[in-house]
């Protein structure tokens, strides 16, 4: 009988473990929460989302949410335009530097709604936002990152007094 009830309290803990703490579902709401975020974040130039935002869960560590995103709507060559002109290039530059800023807000705005949002996250475990900045050959990418990583302990994040002392950035 105690054998019995042993392997019935182990077998419960493995599918415990098996299950994730923070539900599919709870990310899902944070992804799309991002995307609609981002496109509407700048209506006069808009940012181009390349890939949906994507979050997953990684038990001990915490949760990552990635996305592949164009600073604004950048016009493309085609069989009808062929190059682009030193001011085209110049402008489109200029106006990406200015959406910058925008991202970076947004991003950590993210970051803060998501620890709040992600109720079962453990407190020490993390919130990782990692988007990925896509540009076309011909462009000047001069002061333009090629992703932006943000990241935050959930309790940190939570803290009013280390809500801004909490997020690590990295640029590369």
């Amino acid at each position: 009988m105690k054998r019995a009830g042993i392997l019935l309290l182990m077998a419960a803990a493995v599918l415990a473990a098996a299950v994730p703490r923070v539900k599919r579902a709870a990310l899902a709401a944070l992804e799309k929460s991002f995307d609609n975020r981002l496109l509407k974040s700048s209506p006069n130039d808009p940012f181009e989302l390349l890939t949906s935002t994507v979050g997953v869960y990684l038990d001990g560590y915490g949760v990552v949410f990635t996305n592949g995103v164009n600073l604004i709507v950048t016009p493309s060559l085609n069989p009808f335009r062929l190059s682009m002109t030193k001011q085209e290039i110049a402008s489109i530059h200029e106006r990406k530097l200015r959406q910058l800023p925008l991202l970076r807000e947004n991003m950590r705005e993210m970051l803060f709604k998501s620890a709040a949002a992600l109720e079962e996250l453990p407190p020490n475990e993390q919130v990782v936002l990692a988007v990925s900045l896509a540009y076309f050959y011909w462009e000047d990418t001069k002061g333009l990152p090629s992703q932006i990583l943000m990241q935050g302990e959930r309790q940190k994040l939570l803290s009013h007094d280390t809500r801004d002392s909490a997020i690590r950035v990295q640029e590369y």
